[in-house]
């Protein structure tokens, strides 16, 4: 038995404008996704997935691939989607092993909301490549992970991967994401609080839409230039506002400023939503140093920036706002766990899939 995990992240800066050529500075953060794994003697895989949603919900179905859809409380199609991503970390671990016929028992508990834009699927992707390596003996570094990962998101999302997200899982800390390029960057301790409203946007029409938006408009290509700028203020910020290890209470505020103009700029190519923004804005109103949407858009999750215990206070009662959870930046990316580690929540998710893979 191997259990490994992997840290979620958001976006301090830079989302969409990445897109375009410009920089973007994802951060992981210590919710984490978990991953157990057991090889079996024959090559079948089964999966047993534990909390996979903040609210948690329980269903239990054992089939081969496309047998009987399930009554579920949430999308059936966020549930189908991970256990693709998990098919798919599967696959990567047999090709890394060079054992194409190996099984496993798989146990999967996630702290990190599926389809929230916080890298669900990245984290599992991500813990079950390590975990599956480590378990057949054949244990690979961190941007191997990361690029394995990578390739299996590129294939669930038929080519429409980005490497950040399970780079940023791998590595964990902070990560400059410009064309192709990812690095790991300095990064230090900063508190963060999540608001999520319960939902997503479709990511692809997200885009879609600010390329006909930069298109028509040459502000729009403007503001996207605008965001990158943001971005490399807020890398230089991190880089020199810094006392011992701590980034200092006047670095807080700036980068907070920053974070409220990415927000601006974002909502200017019209990626924010309602919910966003009432989330966003009760977030500063509670004292947060700054608020912005995080990921695509057009709903799911906002990061506000600062140690109020008033900001996830004020984000909870918010309408339009499904749960808020405090966090920070998570130094350690991709790790392997101790087995008696196992994450203990209160509500639980409890969702078997017997794969035959002969």
């Amino acid at each position: 038995m191997t259990i490994c995990s992997a840290p979620g992240k958001v976006y301090l800066f830079g989302e969409h404008a990445v897109v375009y050529g410009e920089p973007a500075v994802p951060c992981a953060i210590d919710r984490r996704a978990t991953v157990e794994v057991t090889p079996r003697e024959d090559d079948h895989i089964r999966v047993t997935a534990e909390d996979l949603s903040l609210d948690g919900f329980t269903v239990e179905y054992t089939g081969e691939t496309g047998g009987d859809a399930v009554d579920l409380d949430v999308s059936q199609s966020l549930v189908e989607a991970a256990m693709a991503y998990i098919d798919a970390a599967v696959q990567q671990a047999r090709a890394a092993a060079d054992a194409p016929n190996a099984g496993f028992d798989i146990r999967v508990d996630s702290e990190i909301p599926l389809g929230a834009g916080l890298g669900s699927s990245a984290a599992v992707t991500v813990a079950g490549i390590d975990a599956a390596t480590r378990a057949l003996g054949e244990p690979l570094d961190r941007r191997q992970i990361a690029d394995r990962a990578y390739r299996a998101e590129f294939d669930v999302q038929d080519g429409q991967a980005s490497r950040a997200d399970t780079f940023c899982s791998a590595m964990g800390g902070a990560v400059r994401v410009e064309d192709d390029s990812c690095e790991p960057i300095d990064c230090p301790p900063l508190p963060l609080t999540v608001g999520f409203d319960g939902g997503a946007g479709d990511t692809g029409e997200l885009v879609s839409g600010v390329r006909r938006l930069r298109s028509e408009y040459d502000f729009a290509e403007d503001t996207l230039r605008a965001i990158g700028d943001v971005v490399r203020e807020g890398e230089q910020i991190m880089r020199e506002t810094v006392e011992g290890s701590q980034l200092t209470a006047a670095g807080q505020r700036e980068l907070g400023r920053l974070m409220n103009f990415n927000h601006g700029l974002l909502s200017a190519v019209g990626v924010s939503a309602r919910s966003l923004d009432q989330m966003v804005w009760a977030a500063r109103e509670a004292g947060a140093h700054g608020a912005k949407l995080t990921g695509a858009g057009g709903g799911g999750c906002v990061v506000a920036l600062g140690e109020s215990a008033q900001t996830r206070t004020a984000l909870e009662y918010t309408p339009g706002c499904h749960r808020a959870f405090t966090t920070e930046v998570a130094s350690d990316g991709v790790r392997p766990q101790e087995s008696d580690s196992w994450p203990h929540h209160e509500t639980r998710l409890t969702l078997t899939r017997v794969r035959c893979q002969s």
